[in-house]
């Protein structure tokens, strides 16, 4: 019993071993899928999703910039400021202790506050 022989014998009268002219069964399959409908709005669907995301993460990018930006012009230098205000204020402070010089009263705004 010959494998060629076997082959034949299941095989459909007049289609041969390939099918039509050379194309196998798996082929035909997935050409077929390929041109549906439902695979032809998949890619549609796909290609939107990624002009979307890609709009959205452009739109993320200018506003990161944006704050980062506004954030180093107006941020850095106000702390820098509230650092160097605060250095002052202990410099004067160990300056007084060292002189023997009594501390320097509260400010007006934490005296009020504690008054009421």
């Amino acid at each position: 019993m010959s494998s060629s022989s076997s082959s034949r014998k299941g095989s459909l009268p007049g289609r041969g071993d390939g099918g039509g002219g050379g194309e196998g069964v798996l082929s035909r399959v997935s050409s077929s899928v390929s041109q549906s409908a439902i695979v032809a709005r998949g890619r549609i669907a796909a290609a939107e999703a990624a002009t979307v995301t890609k709009k959205l993460l452009r739109s993320t990018g200018k506003a990161a910039w944006i704050a980062g930006t506004t954030f180093l012009i107006l941020i850095v230098p106000l702390i820098i400021e509230m650092d160097r205000e605060q250095q002052l204020n202990e410099l004067e402070m160990q300056q007084s202790a060292l002189l023997g010089a009594p501390t320097a009263p509260p400010p007006p705004y934490a005296a009020a506050a504690t008054s009421k």
